[in-house]
């Protein structure tokens, strides 16, 4: 039996050939992606309620996709973000960076066009880094 506190998840085709099959992505899988490229950018501390980067190997990829929001309609896809940012980094250059990385990494890996990259700033991380 399915968990019911985990939604279900959409998929859709982005690739169709008749004499061949079908590619089909959920959307969690997009939803990683988006997750992955924002947390490589410099000055983002994590996803929103994600858990910490040195957790994941252990935990599983699944948790990357928290806090982060994904719809896609006919091929196009609008993302929404919520980041924790690192102390100092200036938001709207971080935002930007993790704009651009987040839709280029979703059209090299996926052929989806990204309409919107939405990112909301939930916390700012006071941590020192040595």
């Amino acid at each position: 039996m399915a968990d019911t506190k985990n939604q279900k998840r959409d998929a859709y085709t982005i690739y169709d050939d008749e004499g061949i099959g079908t590619v089909q992505i959920a959307d969690e899988v997009v939803a990683i992606i988006a997750g992955l490229a924002a947390t490589e950018v410099e000055g983002v501390a994590s996803m929103a309620g994600n858990i910490t980067n040195e957790l994941v190997g252990k935990l599983g990829m699944k948790n990357l996709s928290k806090g982060v929001k994904v719809d896609v309609l006919e091929g196009v896809v609008c993302v929404d973000l919520a980041l924790n940012i690192k102390y100092g980094y200036g938001i709207p250059e971080t935002s930007k960076t993790v704009q651009e990385k987040v839709k280029a990494a979703i059209e090299n890996m996926t052929g989806l066009e990204v309409s919107d990259v939405n990112v909301a700033i939930a916390g700012v991380d006071m941590e020192q880094t040595k």
